[in-house]
């Protein structure tokens, strides 16, 4: 499987509340969102966890997936509109932009770091 592949079934999965946390590598992984930074992969995984259990209805659109993959690392950037529901009913909906790099472990390719913003008008 190519690393632009396993972005886009990341980016199925969040649409489908499917677990996110098996498309991390283990140990010292960084997850950068709109409102929190998690390091190592059991905080990652939590927050993953977490998030999974108390949203739904996500909208993942991405626009412009550029991945570059190497032997054994990959990187990307992405400009995608995300939206979602929480379990108080606040809905979410944000342009965001979308970096990364993944490393192959064993045949498959996982998220080392991840970074996910909004621009901020100036």
């Amino acid at each position: 499987m190519s690393a632009e592949k396993q972005i886009e079934d990341y980016y199925d999965a969040l649409r489908s509340g499917d677990p996110l946390e098996p498309f991390f590598a283990e140990g010292e992984v960084v997850k950068v969102g709109i409102s929190e930074r998690l390091v190592g992969s059991n905080q990652v995984a939590e927050g993953l966890r977490e998030q999974t259990e108390t949203t739904s209805d996500w909208t993942v659109a991405s626009r412009d997936l550029r991945v570059t993959e190497r032997e054994s690392v990959a990187w990307f950037a992405d400009e995608v509109r995300m939206a979602w529901t929480t379990d108080e009913s606040e809905d979410h909906d944000f342009e965001t932009r979308w970096s990364g790099t993944l490393e192959r472990v064993e045949a498959e390719w996982k998220f080392v770091g991840m970074h996910v913003s909004v621009a901020r008008e100036l």
